[in-house]
């Protein structure tokens, strides 16, 4: 299993710490490193300086990912132009991530100005084309989101591969991650969801007469640690309530809301719905949110037994990333988590 680290813009990093932080990841022995992508935040430039400060310390460089970039927000040409240049920066060092961000909520699409798109076409035309420039290729394609006549981005043919691989939760966008994707990038799982992931992605795989072991399970699982266990849940309650919650008049049957409600949460979610309806702030939600779901899909507490509890929580897949979740946010409080969660530790542990 490879382990990667993964920092996202709420680690209020500057890139001279970045910087730092990824020259201090590839020392620690991780093998990547990724971040989310979204309005406000160019993830490819920051990949782009993570790489360049990482092949400072060692050979080649560190891989980096984005995981992931929802594409409503992008047309597929500018994506994998954009995918194509890091890709070829870091000779072949970089891997693409989409999703689709919450196209299912109609105040998500009134806010970016698209469509009423569904998700699953809505991403089956990104990865048949993305993939498909990404690959040298001239791209007719006729489909829900997406319409090219003649489009090539014109590479050379010794261009580096960049893999695409697909935010996936339900069984349909698994099944499609097997079908048209080089990897599935879950989120907030447990073991056992792992494994059930694994064999919907197995399904789309033998739908398209794909082996499935061409497809690569990853996974974020977020870690935040403290002495102050409380003050170390309350920051992971905080980090997964806009996904946990699902905004009022929007459906409860897609995303992550229906993805806790598989896990048996749904009546402790509507609680604190309901809760956020009248009126209570997020410092109140994230003190009630269940104890036993952030213990069920990610880790909380003290340094020493984080590399244990990442361990467990990432049985069954192929990259596993420590997302970090600081206390805080400034450089000590990543690289306490980076410390607590390097490879090496949590391959002991293993063993």
């Amino acid at each position: 299993m490879e382990i990667g680290l993964g920092i996202d813009p709420g680690a209020g990093l500057t890139f001279p710490q970045h910087r730092e932080v990824a020259r201090a990841a590839a020392q620690l022995g991780y093998e990547s490193i990724w971040t989310p992508a979204g309005v406000g935040n160019d993830a490819f430039q920051t990949c782009a300086q993570w790489w360049g400060a990482s092949a400072e310390v060692t050979d080649g460089g560190l891989g980096t990912g984005i995981s992931v970039v929802p594409v409503p927000i992008w047309s597929a040409p500018a994506l994998a132009t954009a995918a194509a240049t890091l890709g070829e920066l870091t000779g072949g060092r970089f891997i693409l991530g989409v999703g689709s961000g919450s196209v299912y909520s109609p105040g998500y699409r009134q806010m970016l100005g698209v469509p009423d798109w569904k998700p699953l076409p809505l991403m089956r035309d990104f990865l048949v084309t993305l993939r498909g420039l990404l690959a040298g290729e001239r791209i007719d394609y006729a489909g829900t989101a997406v319409n090219l006549r003649g489009v090539s981005l014109g590479r050379r043919k010794d261009a580096p591969r960049v893999p695409v691989y697909l935010g996936a939760l339900g069984p349909g966008m698994l099944r499609l991650a097997g079908e048209a994707s080089d990897g599935a990038a879950l989120n907030w799982c447990n073991p056992e969801q792992i494994a059930w992931s694994r064999e919907r992605v197995a399904e789309g795989a033998a739908r398209a007469d794909r082996d499935p072991s061409e497809v690569r399970i990853v996974e974020y699982i977020r870690v935040c640690v403290d002495d102050d266990e409380d003050a170390a849940r309350r920051a992971l309650a905080r980090a997964i309530l806009p996904y946990a919650l699902v905004q009022p008049g929007a459906s409860k049957d897609h995303g992550y809301r229906a993805h806790f409600a598989r896990m048996g949460f749904d009546a402790a979610l509507s609680d604190l719905e309901a809760r956020r309806d009248r009126g209570a702030a997020t410092a109140e939600l994230a003190d009630a949110f269940p104890t036993d779901l952030l213990q069920l899909v990610g880790y909380f507490g003290k340094a020493a037994g984080a590399a244990s509890a990442f361990g467990h929580l990432a049985q069954g897949l192929d990259l596993a990333i420590v997302r970090v979740v600081p206390i805080r946010p400034d450089e000590a409080a990543v690289m306490a988590v980076a410390e607590a969660c390097r490879p090496l530790r949590v391959v002991s542990r293993e063993s």
